[in-house]
């Protein structure tokens, strides 16, 4: 059976000013960034590839001197619960900006190679325990 996990992370205009959001510091953002998610490993996992793509759209679109207002990034996975095999991560990007769209598109393509998270995922990655 395919169980799904879904996260939302937001910052500047699609921040919620009420509700569930957990608030955390950003370095590029002055309210920080609001995460909706519940806490289990799936979600965890996910919200590590929404929280990478939406720290890598502020980074990049500084480096590329865009003014970005808001990014909300929702990432869902599912697992195969008899195996909890992933069954894979997507995610959508919205992006608040009077940037011209094809800016905004040559930006969320540039961040969706560079960024680390889903970059490393897309290759895979051993886990093991040490010893402590």
């Amino acid at each position: 059976m395919d169980e799904r996990f879904a996260v939302v992370a937001s910052a500047g205009s699609f921040l919620k000013k009420d509700g569930d959001d957990v608030r955390l510091p950003h370095q590029w953002t002055p309210g920080g960034v609001g995460v909706r998610s519940a806490f289990t490993g799936g979600h965890v996992l996910n919200l590590a590839v929404a929280a990478c793509v939406l720290n890598d759209l502020y980074r990049e679109a500084e480096a590329g001197g865009v003014e970005l207002r808001g990014v909300r990034v929702r990432a869902e996975g599912g697992f195969d619960t008899s195996r909890w095999k992933s069954s894979g991560i997507s995610y959508a990007v919205e992006v608040d900006s009077d940037a011209p769209q094809a800016l905004i598109a040559a930006l969320i393509a540039t961040v969706d190679e560079v960024a680390e998270i889903p970059r490393a995922l897309r290759q895979g990655a051993a886990v093991t325990r040490s010893a402590g």
